[in-house]
């Protein structure tokens, strides 16, 4: 029924670009791919800019990419790029069928305005696919959308060996640019809290986005006396990155806010138990399995105190490990490819072309 549509996706100038990884990149790569796969035209279209607000720079490189496209183009375009920009995106939306691909809605950490303007251009969106259930509920509740033109595509998770773990679980992982949304600073209160019990904790990802955030992880790090146990190892993808993964016992994820949070479903795939503030989609990411277990601990968001606890019970409790390994296990039987996130937005982009 697809094969032979030709979509144009408008996407971050830097979506390929090692040095800075992230689930929304990710997520536009990997879906590219796959519709390829499904018999797809797709066509990459980047636009430089400091996205979200894009800049001047942005801007004049957004229009161009858009006056560039035909009347009547099937065009899916990553929120980072439309969601700031109604007085491009809305006259667009009146002569191309746009959807927009929505990974983090700018009205959940901006300022009134902005979010004011993203409604505007996803009201005028043909569609919009968000990445989780809770995302959507929460564009129907914040933006009074048509509930009818809100869709969900889950990411989908890539096959990946089980890690072997250590008896100990005392090898840690978290994985996210540091930054103040993804929480490193609780991260490294917690880890203070339990300096007392043996472990080792590798962070990944970007230490460019937030650069005063980064020094402030540091000093914390330092002044703590944590520097040989904590490691910010900078951006992995790859081989680099499915070895720390395989080298590690517990995802940690202290992340202020997600919509989904790919990291959680990477390391369930990974075989590793999850602890992660249970902010926004994460618990739908976990998953439950069917006798109601979790493949890993939640705990409240913005809380390192309940941070600490849990992970001292990690440290501590060998059989609340080997539980959690367990049910990680389960979970990662249920756990969706790409392909079926490609099958979701090309239904979308299929009811919007036709």
């Amino acid at each position: 029924m697809s094969a032979g549509l030709e979509v144009h996706v408008v996407v971050p100038e830097d979506v390929d670009d090692p040095a800075r990884p992230s689930g929304g990149n990710s997520y536009d790569l990997r879906l590219c791919a796959a519709l390829g796969d499904l018999g797809w035209s797709v066509r990459l279209r980047p636009v430089a800019g400091a996205w979200p607000s894009g800049g001047e720079g942005g801007c004049r490189a957004l229009a161009e990419t858009l006056r560039s496209l035909p009347d009547g183009a099937l065009v899916l375009v990553d929120g980072l790029v439309a969601s700031c920009l109604p007085e491009l995106l809305v006259p667009a939306a009146r002569r191309l069928r746009l959807v927009v691909l929505l990974h983090m809605p700018v009205g959940i950490a901006s300022a009134v305005d902005s979010g004011e303007r993203e409604r505007a251009v996803l009201s005028a969106a043909a569609a919009v696919v968000a990445t989780s259930d809770w995302s959507r509920r929460w564009l129907l509740t914040a933006y009074d959308l048509d509930p009818r033109k809100v869709h969900v595509s889950h990411p989908g998770a890539g096959a990946a060996e089980p890690a072997d773990g250590t008896r100990s679980g005392t090898n840690l992982l978290c994985v996210g640019a540091v930054s103040c949304a993804k929480g490193h600073d609780l991260l490294v209160s917690a880890l203070t809290s339990v300096a007392d019990l043996p472990w080792h904790c590798v962070c990944v990802g970007s230490l460019t986005r937030a650069p005063d955030e980064v020094a402030a992880v540091r000093r914390r790090v330092e002044e703590a006396g944590l520097a040989d146990r904590v490691v910010l190892a900078g951006p992995r993808t790859g081989a680099a990155l499915v070895a720390s993964y395989a080298a590690a016992d517990l995802l940690a994820h202290a992340s202020r806010a997600e919509t989904y949070g790919m990291v959680v479903t990477e390391a369930l795939a990974h075989g590793l138990p999850v602890l992660a503030a249970g902010v926004g989609g994460v618990p739908e990411a976990l998953g439950v399995l069917p006798d109601g277990r979790r493949p890993g601990l939640l705990v409240p968001p913005e809380d390192a105190g309940a941070l600490a606890a849990a992970l001292r019970e990690w440290l501590t409790d060998e059989g609340l490990r080997e539980s959690l390994r367990a049910a990680v296990l389960e979970r990662r039987a249920s756990l969706t490819g790409w392909d079926s996130t490609a099958d979701r937005v090309a239904a979308v982009l299929t009811g919007v072309a036709a």
